[in-house]
């Protein structure tokens, strides 16, 4: 909080109980946690960032996304450009 009070960003909260609010990040931390996260035992924060580094690398270039389209979001930013 110290760090964007000095960037000059204000933070926003979502209201409790109302994690519509916030959908997106919602979906991807529950992606996140029963994709890989739940089914490893880490025994240091290498292995935690090695493992993190590779599925997201899959995730936005390998895995097609059914809500962008059924493309991978590596493309989608493609065809955006």
């Amino acid at each position: 909080m110290t760090w964007a009070k000095k960037q000059g960003i204000a933070l926003t909260y979502i209201q409790p109980g109302k994690p519509q609010q916030n959908a997106y990040v919602e979906r991807y931390n529950r992606t996140v946690r029963h994709e890989w996260l739940d089914l490893y035992i880490f025994e240091t924060i290498e292995e935690v960032q090695e493992i993190a580094t590779e599925w997201l690398r899959t995730y936005n270039h390998e895995r097609p996304n059914m809500g962008i389209g059924g493309v991978t979001p590596a493309m989608k930013l493609k065809m955006a450009a």
